[in-house]
């Protein structure tokens, strides 16, 4: 018998791309019990653009949440199902005795603090990271992994709009992000190919650059990439914007680049044009991890991984070449 699940949590306290590929879960329960209140439970920098999703009822940072165990216990949810694994939070939700505790099996202190578990490892498995998260409807009676090709209308989410990102533009031209840090969440494409990029795409005067960043990141490319930042058709907004601005840049944008990083993620999502550059290494490839969207795409070395031990000097990421990514943003503007 399938419990009642009239209020739903879903916990994913970690990064940018993570919770993105969270949201199809959401979607997914939204459509098909729609009297549910989905809420969410993240981080402050992440909540503002989650709240753009049409299938979240609720967006909740653990800021605001406060002490969990009250939290949880004022919610009155019949299920939280722990996408991302949080001991404090967990053991929170069993001593406020929420009826239903989802939480993964490899994860000893679940055992003792949730009453559902999920049988299955994200490392060895063959599914994408959007995909994995439904495993965790299977200890509440709902047996169903979407195929990559229904994530996304399962996302929900739409890009704002924001009159300071507006006035970033100039009418005639195609603008195109390069998101060239990823927080060292992966793979980086190197910083030289980048500005080989750029300049190649100059010889274009319709397509404008704008390079995307924390304010931290912003300082990193300027040390260690001036002559990037210093081409005519390219423009820092790196540490200018928020979450919700860059979403609202990602929206009007005619594309992103980037490697395995929450704004690619972000741009699959909203349906913008988004090139994902992966190395062929388990599980950092695109199999796992690459963007899921209806205009979304990757760019692959297209050799076995040559054992690169040293992510800063990664071979097969330094593989993909600016001529590859630069014939694939032209076809973007000619389109």
């Amino acid at each position: 018998m399938r419990p009642s699940l009239e209020r739903i949590l879903i916990c994913r306290t970690d990064n940018i791309g993570d919770v993105v590929l969270t949201l199809p879960l959401a979607g997914y329960l939204k459509t098909h019990f729609p009297q549910a209140r989905i809420d969410l439970l993240c981080r402050a920098y992440v909540a503002p653009a989650m709240r753009h999703s049409r299938f979240l009822d609720r967006v909740i940072t653990t800021e605001e949440a406060g002490e969990p165990e009250a939290f949880f216990r004022q919610g009155g949810y019949d299920a939280v199902l722990f996408a991302f694994p949080d001991r404090r939070l967990a053991t929170a939700a069993k001593r406020a005795r929420v009826p239903q505790r989802v939480g993964t099996s490899h994860r000893l202190y679940h055992w003792f603090t949730c009453n559902r578990l999920a049988h299955f490892s994200r490392v060895k498995s063959n599914l994408h990271e959007a995909q994995l998260n439904f495993l965790l409807l299977r200890p509440l009676g709902i047996d169903h992994v979407p195929t990559l090709d229904e994530i996304p209308a399962l996302y929900g989410l739409t890009a704002p709009q924001r009159p300071a990102v507006d006035a970033l533009f100039e009418s005639g031209r195609r603008h195109i992000i390069l998101h060239p840090k990823s927080n060292g969440s992966g793979r980086e494409w190197p910083l030289a190919h980048f500005t080989a990029l750029a300049l190649e795409l100059s010889a274009d005067p319709d397509i404008r650059l704008f390079v995307t960043g924390s304010a931290a990141e912003g300082a990193l490319i300027a040390q260690q990439a001036p002559d990037l930042l210093a081409l005519p058709n390219v423009e820092s907004v790196c540490g200018r914007l928020d979450l919700d601005g860059l979403l609202a840049l990602i929206g009007r944008c005619d594309g992103l680049v980037a490697s395995s990083t929450g704004p690619l993620h972000l741009a699959a999502a909203v349906g913008s044009r988004a090139l994902g550059l992966f190395p062929p290494i388990k599980p950092l490839d695109p199999g796992r991890w690459g963007p899921l969207g209806t205009r979304a795409e990757v760019l692959c070395a297209d050799r076995p991984c040559a054992g690169c031990k040293d992510a800063a000097t990664c071979i097969c990421m330094a593989s993909i070449t600016p001529s590859q990514v630069a014939a694939r943003l032209r076809a973007w503007v000619r389109t």
